[in-house]
């Protein structure tokens, strides 16, 4: 039998505090038990010698500090993992949020999983297939990579990652794949969207999705990537399957960080966000990766809305610092009406090179990218002269860049939510815009791949 305490002292907003206590620990559950015999879940946040502050999940509203009782369990949050799990929606605490029957259980794992030693990771290498040309073809994704897409509010994120953790799929032999999707902070419609989505095109036979509403607990919103991450690591590292994970909203994840930090009076760093953030991103980002000696592994997408569209807010900040690239999704973009409006400039795949190439995508899509990347550059930068000088000023080589850059947009970025372009779809649809050019601006091409794919199809 655990303890009971009748010492809490006092509530602050969704905060206990707890005096005269004994070996209780740092995310230690706790039971608060009302004089209705109601019961009430929380989470130590602070343990000293003989105080605790616990944020209880379902709010303090109506807890007598002089007839409530506390109950300290002696174990932190964990996640009843087995194949079960497939195919199942779970709340942010890891309950059944499908009306289905709680999954069998093989093992309980802590949420917070373990430090992954770095001598024991495996270099990433291997290309994921998302469907989409302007991630595909110009920022690849590759398989243990950490790729954030950095989005803004209004931005259709949200349709850019069911479409993602629909389409994706690892190429060549048939491998065990699948998608933990874990949503933080959304509404209910987003949330119905999500879900809907995931079960009308057969999606949800091969994910586990965790979901955090907007009027759910702050303190729930922790430990959602938490649980997703366990969720992830158990399919991969023991199952041997292929995860991709993909986190919805990071910005209001780090926002419930930065309301629990000023509901225990802690010195604010950075736009009211703790000192810690840093630290506490990176306990979940670098849980993603491949281990040597472990077929599985695990890919993650997490998704931000940038506040103001800002880069250098502290979110997408220390997020990029942690991370291996960004694909940033521009309002520009959107106004023109294209579909997913991923930036390809400023946008970056830090891995790219290790997961293309022959054996992989194919052997010219090195120069393909570099290529593109060049031309839309060249492009954009005659549309900006072209606005101050007008058309008439430009020469004929700067007016067919000038074309190659609306092409590049509406042809190569453009695509419909549903329609999923192969890796060798995509780079003959690069090939079919550089033929706009004359052969030898082509400069970043290996003569042979210009032989082998310009001329022999020009």
């Amino acid at each position: 039998m655990f303890k009971e305490y009748k010492t809490i002292t006092n509530v602050q907003g969704p905060l206990l505090i707890v005096r005269k206590i004994e070996g209780v620990k740092y995310s230690e559950l706790a039971e608060v038990i009302l004089s209705s015999g109601e019961k009430r879940f929380g989470k130590v946040l602070d343990a000293q010698e003989d105080l605790a502050i616990i944020q209880v999940f379902e709010g303090t509203q109506g807890i007598d500090t002089k007839t409530s009782r506390v109950r300290f369990l002696g174990k932190t949050e964990e996640f009843g993992v087995s194949p079960d799990i497939l195919g199942r929606i779970f709340s942010g605490r890891g309950l059944p949020k499908d009306g289905l029957p709680s999954p069998s259980v093989d093992k309980y794992l802590d949420i917070n999983g373990s430090p992954i030693n770095p001598c024991a990771r495996d270099y990433p290498q291997e290309f994921i297939q998302t469907g989409i040309s302007s991630i595909d073809g110009m920022n690849p994704l590759v398989r243990g990579q950490k790729l954030p897409i950095f989005s803004g509010s209004g931005l259709p994120h949200n349709q850019l990652a069911v479409q993602i953790a629909r389409q994706a799929k690892v190429l060549g032999k048939e491998e065990k794949f699948s998608v933990v999707f874990s949503a933080m902070g959304i509404t209910f419609e987003e949330a119905n969207f999500f879900i809907e989505d995931f079960r009308k095109t057969g999606a949800l036979e091969r994910a586990v999705l965790f979901i955090n509403l907007a009027n759910e607990p702050v303190i729930e919103r922790i430990s959602t990537p938490r649980f997703a991450l366990t969720c992830a690591e158990y399919l991969a590292f023991e199952l041997d399957m292929h995860v991709l994970v993909i986190l919805v909203d990071m910005t209001f994840y780090c926002e419930a960080l930065r309301n629990i930090s000023s509901a225990r009076k802690e010195v604010p760093g950075r736009r009211g966000y703790p000192g810690y953030m840093y630290t506490d991103l990176a306990t979940i980002y670098e849980r993603a990766g491949r281990l040597k000696g472990k077929k599985g592994s695990i890919t993650m997408m997490p998704i931000l809305t940038m506040p103001d569209d800002d880069k250098t807010h502290p979110i997408p900040d220390l997020t990029g610092y942690i991370t291996e690239g960004q694909a940033i999704l521009s309002r520009a973009l959107h106004k023109k009406g294209i579909y997913p409006p991923v930036d390809v400039l400023p946008s970056l795949s830090r891995l790219k090179d290790k997961g293309i190439g022959e054996g992989k995508t194919r052997e010219d899509h090195a120069d393909v990218l570099n290529q593109l990347f060049a031309c839309y550059a060249q492009g954009k930068e005659v549309r900006e002269l072209a606005l101050i000088l007008g058309e008439e000023a430009l020469s004929p080589l700067d007016k067919i860049y000038l074309k190659f850059a609306d092409r590049f947009e509406e042809e190569f970025v453009r695509q419909k939510d549903t329609e999923e372009r192969s890796i060798i779809e995509t780079l003959d649809l690069g090939w079919k815009l550089l033929r706009m050019l004359p052969k030898e601006e082509l400069k970043r091409i290996r003569p042979k791949f210009i032989e082998k794919y310009y001329e022999a199809k020009g």
